[in-house]
């Protein structure tokens, strides 16, 4: 079942025109869902690829910015680089994890806020994320 995203003129709204086949698809036979309005103008839709884990993991290895910051030990790349394996794995940040995430990117020693959240460190014991060497 083809989706085609559309501006409705009539109601100014952006929506969805569902259609049974792909051979009735066509600008003149999509109605508004919202206002049962014929003004409609198509738009493109974004596109999203299907990646696998390993993949997404493989692109981040790639990084080559991405790795030297982590080599340099600078606590921005760390949070840099949490961030955006939380955006790559769809796992959003608990409210801790992005106060960390903001208090490594205003340059604060990873020590110094395990030090201030020892929750975090958890049972490794081995400084946060076992990088206690960073700052």
């Amino acid at each position: 079942m083809p989706i085609y995203e559309y501006y409705c003129y009539d109601c100014a709204k952006r929506v969805n025109v569902f259609f049974r086949t792909m051979s009735a698809a066509s600008d003149e036979a999509a109605v508004c869902p919202a206002c049962t309005g014929r003004r409609l103008r198509r738009l493109v839709s974004r596109v999203r690829m299907l990646r696998s884990e390993e993949s997404r993991m493989e692109s981040m290895a790639d990084d080559a910015s991405l790795m030297s910051g982590l080599e340099s030990e600078d606590p921005r790349a760390l949070a840099g680089f949490m961030r955006r394996m939380s955006d790559e794995m769809g796992e959003p940040l608990d409210p801790e994890m992005s106060e960390m995430m903001d208090r490594l990117e205003a340059g604060e020693s990873p020590d110094a806020i395990e030090q201030s959240m020892p929750d975090l460190a958890g049972d490794a014991g081995g400084g946060m994320m076992g990088m206690d060497g960073l700052g």
